[in-house]
């Protein structure tokens, strides 16, 4: 698969249950005859993988399973639940078994707003993940963790069903029964999501972070009568006008939704592009391999209307405006 229609702006990585119940040895699953050596190889590349996302500022979420000693809703079930299969009920609350594995806490511990606990198989079924990822502005979601046929796979399901762009990351997600877990992911690429290996994920961030144009900003044009040419784009057109700052120089200008802006030409018959604009990812960066490269300026790094901004010129001589929202001098 390729993940270059994603944008890692746009991208969280999920890491569910990575705790001593389902990891280590000594936890629930180790003491009940599960080989936890399988479950534990996930541990090494999920590491990096985590370190990179955090590095980068891709959002890292982790769920922490969670039990009570004593469950008034499912002791009224009639059938066996799967707690009731293993030597213990899994990390209960406050318990060494419920606390994430050694070689991960500190990476947990970067961002404690970041890790929720879930009571069920689901990450997202009555926690807050759905909202967070609201307001995270998340559609990319890595999914990474333990068990591949139970609590992986609930979760891959349900963020599916929320029209989330879902990937498994390959060598990063593990279950008890090599079997079951090849049968699932034949299901999940079928269904619900890709799956790709955490080093084409970690070349892909590498990709996403070098310093390059990220999306069309805005076109602004030179008329001779601004007020002919908003009501001709306005009444004629259907365009909409949208707030903007003056610019610099003082001109008279109108901006829209749709993504142009108009501006009185400096003569009676100027009628030409005044500029391009973009925004970009990391704009120092991409001013020092422009200078490095030769090209002409026509503004140097400034604070600009929508972020830290340089104007250049491309081969023709057409200004391209480029921008780093959030960025200042």
């Amino acid at each position: 698969m390729s993940l270059e229609a994603l944008d890692y702006r746009k991208s969280a990585l999920l890491v569910i249950d990575l705790q001593n119940a389902f990891i280590h040895e000594k936890g629930t699953l180790g003491i009940s005859g599960v080989d936890t050596k399988r479950l534990s190889s996930i541990v090494p590349p999920l590491k990096k993988l985590i370190k990179r996302c955090q590095d980068t500022g891709i959002p890292v979420i982790w769920t922490m399973q969670e039990h009570f000693a004593v469950d008034q809703n499912r002791a009224k079930k009639k059938l066996l639940g799967h707690t009731a299969r293993r030597k213990q009920v899994s990390a209960l609350a406050g318990s060494w078994d419920e606390h994430i594995i050694d070689e991960l806490k500190p990476l947990a511990d970067f961002d404690p707003a970041f890790v929720i606990r879930k009571h069920r198989f689901g990450a997202f079924y009555e926690t807050r993940l759905e909202m967070m990822l609201k307001m995270l502005g998340t559609q990319h979601l890595f999914v990474t963790g333990a068990t591949t046929n139970a609590c992986v796979e609930t979760s891959i399901r349900e963020a599916y069903l929320r029209d989330l762009d879902v990937i498994a990351v390959d060598d990063c997600v593990s279950g008890v029964n090599a079997e079951w877990e090849a049968t699932a992911k034949q299901i999940w690429k079928q269904y619900f999501c890709e799956i790709a290996p955490s080093s084409e994920v970690l070349d892909w961030i590498g990709e996403q972070v070098k310093p390059r144009v990220t999306n069309y900003g805005h076109q602004l044009i030179m008329v001779n009568d601004i007020d002919t040419s908003v009501a001709f784009y306005t009444n004629q057109l259907g365009f909409t006008i949208r707030q903007a700052k003056p610019l610099a120089d003082g001109r008279p200008f109108t901006a829209f939704h749709q993504g142009i802006a108009l501006i009185h030409g400096k003569t009676s018959d100027h009628r030409q592009l005044d500029h391009i604009a973009f925004e970009v990812n990391d704009v120092r960066a991409l001013d020092a391999k422009l200078k490095k490269a030769g090209v002409r300026y026509f503004n140097e790094l400034h604070d600009g209307p929508y972020g830290l901004t340089i104007y250049i010129a491309d081969p023709d001589g057409t200004k391209v405006e480029l921008y780093q929202v959030g960025a200042t001098a």
